[in-house]
C-alpha cells in the first residue's frame, strides 16, 4: 500500500493520498487549507488518479479545497451523516477568530459545496481504488468524527516493526494528545467514551496516521498518552 502525505500551509493538516501502489486510482483524505498545488504535483510525480475524496470530519481546516478537488477530478466527497450539515458553511461553524484568521490571509473566503456528497456510517466499508477503509465512528472532537481503519502498512514502514494495520484517526488521536472538545460541537464526555470504546480495543500494532502532527502507534500512545491513560 502506497501512503503518502503533506501538513497544509495553514493549521498543519495532514493530506494524506491513499493508493494500491503508483500508477494506481487512489484515494484522497483531508484536503486541507491551499493544497491543490501540491496534491496535484504529488498525483503527477506518482501518476495517480483520484477516485474518492474522504474526510475525518467536518471543519474548515478539513474540508477547506474538498471542492475544487472533487471538481477537478470529477469524484465525490464523503462525510459521516452527522457531520453533513457543516460543509453547509464550514467556515461559519466554528468561532468567528478562526474565519477571520483565514479572511486575513486569503482574503475572502468563497465557499461552494462540491457537487456530489455522500454520507457515511460507523462501521460501513468504502471500497475505492482497490482500497477498504473501514469507518469507526468517534465522536467528541466533533458529532461526526471518524478514524478510517486499513490492512496492512504503508510501503516502506520499518521492516520488523512487527505494524500490521493502519489507522487514519483524524482529530480523534495524536502523538501524546487528543483532538480538542471546545469547539461547537465538541463532547468531552463522548470523546472519552471514543478512546475508551474505538481507540482501546485497537491492536498495538497499529499505524496511526493522525490529522495533525508525526505518526505513531496504538501501542505507544497505550503506554505514554495521558489521555488514554485517564480513559483505561
Amino acid at each position: 500500500m502506497l501512503v503518502l502525505g503533506f501538513p497544509s500551509e495553514v493549521f498543519g493538516t495532514n493530506c494524506y493520498i491513499l493508493a494500491p501502489a503508483a500508477g494506481e486510482e487512489c484515494v484522497i483524505v483531508d484536503p486541507g487549507v491551499n493544497v491543490v498545488g501540491q496534491l496535484s504535483d504529488v498525483l503527477a510525480e506518482y501518476r495517480l488518479k483520484p477516485a474518492a475524496v474522504v474526510v475525518t470530519h467536518g471543519h474548515i481546516d478539513h474540508v477547506f479545497s474538498v471542492t475544487p478537488v472533487c471538481g477537478a477530478h470529477g469524484v465525490a466527497l464523503s462525510v459521516h451523516t452527522d457531520d453533513r450539515y457543516r460543509l453547509t458553511d464550514p467556515v461559519g461553524s466554528l468561532p468567528e477568530a478562526f474565519g477571520d484568521m483565514l479572511r486575513q490571509q486569503f482574503g475572502s473566503v468563497g465557499w461552494k459545496e462540491p457537487d456530489e456528497i455522500r454520507t457515511m456510517v460507523d462501521e460501513e466499508t468504502l471500497a475505492s481504488a482497490g482500497l477498504d477503509l473501514r469507518v469507526v465512528h468517534a465522536p467528541g472532537h466533533t458529532e461526526g468524527s471518524v478514524m478510517f481503519s486499513l490492512d496492512g502498512v504503508p510501503e516502506g514502514t520499518a521492516d520488523g516493526s512487527g505494524l500490521t494495520s493502519t489507522l487514519l484517526s483524524g482529530d480523534v488521536l495524536f502523538a501524546g494528545s487528543i483532538g480538542r472538545t471546545d469547539l461547537p460541537g465538541g463532547d468531552s464526555a463522548a470523546m472519552d467514551r471514543s478512546l475508551r470504546e474505538r481507540v482501546l480495543p485497537l491492536d498495538d500494532s497499529t499505524l496511526v496516521l493522525p490529522g495533525h502532527g508525526a505518526p505513531t502507534t496504538i501501542g505507544r500512545e497505550r503506554r505514554d498518552n495521558p489521555f488514554l491513560r485517564a480513559v483505561m
